[in-house]
């Protein structure tokens, strides 16, 4: 079954508007980059961490949303550790927890309907051309894909290890991505079946 990431509560970060979110998350994410240094990323970390506490979300949800990423942050650190210093490494890794983090909280606090409905108000005024329900629908399958795939990821990781094959890349790889694409397929039939152009 296809899942969101969506976490139930009230609070003024759930019942804000999906483009509201949207386009906060994207001013963020843009003065990142376009402000250098480390007052940046920690006016952006306190922002972000005052929208976890404003929506209730504790450090387990934080935990939960970068750990996936941890391994690529630790590549990226150890890159820049190189090729720098460890100060800029730090910086590099702190500026991706946080955009990691912002996106994470716009996840959690909406539902995938609010962001497909957010998507067409946004395309509202876009040209005729434009494939309105299709971008929607992209983005709704892609949102809901993300959950799947890590449910998946952990089954298989699971099964393998009652196996003994849990180091095992290749066994852990092979049936995840089968599973995947076979959940694709008959998503794609359902969509045709429904005769969604």
């Amino acid at each position: 079954m296809l899942t969101d990431l969506y976490v139930f509560a009230d609070s003024p970060v759930h019942r804000a508007r999906p483009v509201v979110k949207i386009a906060a998350l994207v001013v963020l994410c843009t003065s990142l980059f376009v402000c250098e240094g480390w007052t940046a990323v920690t006016v952006a970390g306190v922002l972000v961490f005052t929208g976890f506490a404003l929506a209730g979300l504790g450090p387990r949800h934080a935990i939960v949303s970068v750990r996936p990423a941890l391994w690529i942050l630790a590549a990226i650190f150890a890159v820049q550790l190189y090729m720098t210093d460890v100060v800029f490494a730090g910086f590099i890794v702190a500026r991706f927890v946080v955009l990691i983090l912002a996106a994470a909280l716009v996840t959690l606090t909406t539902r995938t309907s609010e962001f497909v409905d957010g998507i067409l108000s946004a395309l509202r005024f876009a040209p005729a051309w434009v494939p309105k329900a299709q971008i929607a629908l992209a983005v709704s399958l892609f949102l809901r894909f993300v959950p799947l795939v890590r449910t998946a990821l952990d089954d298989v990781r699971e099964a393998q290890r009652a196996r003994g094959l849990d180091r095992n890349i290749k066994a852990i790889l092979v049936p995840l991505v089968v599973r995947i694409l076979k959940t694709a397929d008959e998503v794609s039939q359902a969509i045709y079946a429904r005769s969604f152009d």
